[in-house]
């Protein structure tokens, strides 16, 4: 089944809680989701990711109101995202450092090595006071990403499954006595890396044909004619995604700009994540409209000729109308992908 892109593949990408809500920031974004039920998806809002708080490695919430951020050896605490308000720097000790996932709960910071097994809490990860070593229970090392809820519970995203995309909460990591599971909302979902491939289906790329011109004749003949054909994106759809999203006067994108982003980064992804990995960066990202087009061949006699148009899509839906078409006599669709491939 189509999944969510893990935090190790998605530099930038996390989970963290504060008080009693929860954030989830993506750096490729330049903003980061509020929301204060994953389950039901209540209260979405989105917002600005101030540069400085862009790119960590891991993002966390903490008791004091603020937001720590993890960059290589060092991290910066924060009372705002979007503003960078109070920002200090301080380095981590040799102890907390290299941490697959890190979060607060019960006055503590939490460091996990999910490849050991174990995870490290500590009051201090500047001085590593207090510190103490214990086993991951096994059912809680396969988390794509871990945060905090109201700094007394544990969650963590499940890989997805049968029953899609859920997320766990328990009160202690080493046992998993209390645990329970619930599903993601989709509207969280589409916010996610690879969440488009859970919401609306894997990305897809095909020829289609729009037009052919036969010569039935013995003789050669001259066509011209005016075609048409759509191009730029979906719109209307895709922004769909977005409605129940309450975004910040401070992001600078909109909301058609920022589905637009969205869209984009889900066909670059990897086929491992339903995505086509292709850039469409250089495509017509207008809101999509009908164009015009004449053409003139010269068709010999009992000749046939086709034209193709690329189409991007999600699921069932094409999304995306590349502008170029291509021409030939086969009636078979062309193979080649006319797109660069995406950046690794």
């Amino acid at each position: 089944m189509s999944g969510i892109i893990p935090k190790s593949k998605a530099k930038g990408t996390d989970f963290c809680g504060q008080g009693e809500n929860i954030y989830i920031i993506r750096s490729d974004l330049g903003c980061y989701m509020e929301t204060s039920d994953l389950n039901n998806g209540s209260n979405i809002s989105i917002s600005s990711l101030h540069p400085a708080c862009q790119d960590g490695d891991h993002y966390l919430g903490n008791w004091d109101g603020c937001f720590y951020i993890i960059k290589g050896n060092n991290y910066r605490r924060v009372k705002n995202l979007t503003t960078d308000s109070e920002a200090e720097v301080h380095s981590l000790h040799p102890n907390c450092q290299g941490g697959d996932h890190y979060l607060t709960a019960f006055g503590m910071f939490y460091i996990i090595f999910q490849e050991k097994g174990i995870y490290r809490r500590t009051t201090n990860m500047n001085t590593d006071s207090d510190a103490e070593e214990r086993d991951l229970h096994p059912d809680c090392r396969n988390g794509l990403y871990y945060w905090s809820m109201g700094f007394i519970c544990f969650s963590f995203l499940k890989p997805a499954s049968e029953w899609g995309v859920e997320f766990c909460c328990t009160i202690d990591l080493s046992n998993n006595d209390h645990t329970n599971v619930f599903s993601v909302h989709p509207d969280v979902l589409n916010f996610l890396p690879g969440g488009l491939s859970v919401t609306k289906g894997p990305s897809f790329g095909i020829w289609e044909n729009i037009k052919t011109i036969s010569n039935d004749s013995n003789t050669p003949v001259t066509w011209t004619k005016k075609i048409i054909k759509k191009v730029g994106w979906n719109k209307e759809k895709m922004t769909q995604i977005t409605h129940n999203w309450n975004i910040a006067a401070s992001v600078s994108i909109g909301t058609g700009e920022l589905a637009k982003l969205i869209a984009n980064l889900q066909f670059s992804f990897s086929a491992e994540y339903e995505g086509s990995h292709v850039s469409t960066e250089n495509e017509s990202w207008n809101e999509m409209t009908e164009e015009e087009e004449q053409l003139t061949f010269e068709l010999k006699p009992n000749e046939s000729l086709y034209l193709w148009q690329y189409r991007m899509g999600l699921g069932k839906e094409p999304v995306l109308f590349c502008r170029d078409l291509k021409i030939d006599d086969e009636p078979n669709p062309p193979t080649e992908v006319p797109l660069p491939l995406a950046q690794s």
